[in-house]
């Protein structure tokens, strides 16, 4: 059975049941899932699909060959962890997760991948015949990498981690690009395959990206901002009678704050279009709404 599994290997019909098919290749006989044939295959003819063993300890081929082979590298999503072993990650297969080792994880546990993280990983094959999962090294990722564009700077996008350095974090985005995020901008340090929103901070000459996970400077809502936002969702009517030109003394006995807090609070919200102001008032927007706000003053 030896270069059999985690490969598509071609063998020739021996027999079948009412589910299956059975396939002999090389001498190992192979379960083939009727279900997967739309037209029905005689006594010898040649079939040629991906050879492994499944959940039950059972030699099985699929017509539908995931991405991720001996020797092929794709991506799977992680379905659960298990202390002892690793983490198990859905490749495609219908009744079979592949394992990636313990010993290719982080050392610490909290930075493993969870349920829902995505891992390039490739097959191999131990001396007992089983499939373990390999992580595409550095090499991989740079041989299937594409250049970033120079106008990206500042752009928000959406990016996998695939190796966790003290140096950083190294991502690799939904298109392909490269990326590096430093400690000092991020808040905590991402788990391996964590899928993670950032924005370009720099663009190399060599097509790789500087990203940030921490938020533009009016996306991070200060302790007034979120309070001010708190009392908008909490109006009975998704709005309050007062703006940039309330007194001073109506806003401290409202709010508790400061006209000039206030003013603060007012020009963060409306860069981060969470509310709108007119008609001397201050308006909650709804996710769905496309408003055009006036900055104010935020001088006192």
């Amino acid at each position: 059975m030896e270069n059999l599994l985690g490969r598509i290997v071609a063998g020739n019909v021996t027999d079948q049941n009412e589910t299956d098919y059975f396939v002999q290749v090389a001498g190992t006989t192979f379960r083939l899932a009727k279900s997967e044939i739309k037209k029905p295959l005689r006594a010898g003819a040649t079939f040629r699909g991906f050879a492994y063993e499944n959940e039950d300890h059972q030699m099985a081929m699929t017509r539908n060959a995931p991405d991720a082979q001996v020797d092929h590298y794709g991506w799977g999503t992680v379905v659960r962890t298990q202390r002892q072993l690793g983490v198990f990650v859905n490749i495609g297969l219908p009744d079979k997760d592949i394992v990636v080792s313990l010993d290719d994880l982080p050392d610490m546990m909290e930075l493993w991948p969870q349920q829902g993280d995505r891992l390039l990983i490739a097959l191999r094959e131990d001396a007992k015949h089983r499939l373990w999962g390999v992580l595409a090294d550095t090499d991989i990722y740079q041989a299937i990498a594409q250049p970033a564009k120079a106008n990206m700077q500042n752009a928000n996008v959406t990016a996998t981690a695939y190796q966790l350095k003290l140096v950083g974090t190294r991502v690799m985005t939904d298109h392909f690009e490269l990326g590096f995020i430093h400690p000092s901008e991020r808040e905590r340090e991402p788990r391996l395959g964590e899928e993670l929103h950032a924005r370009v901070i720099g663009v190399h000459d060599d097509g790789t990206l500087n990203l940030s996970l921490k938020p533009r400077a009016y996306e991070a809502i200060d302790d007034d901002s979120a309070m001010l936002l708190a009392a908008l969702e909490h109006s009975q009517a998704g709005h309050l009678e007062f703006s940039d030109k309330s007194s001073p003394a109506a806003i401290k006995a409202y709010f508790g704050i400061s006209k000039g807090q206030f003013k603060r609070a007012v020009g963060h919200l409306l860069k981060a279009r969470r509310i709108s102001q007119h008609d001397g008032e201050l308006w909650l927007v709804q996710p769905e709404e496309s408003t055009t706000e006036t900055t104010p003053d935020t001088t006192d």
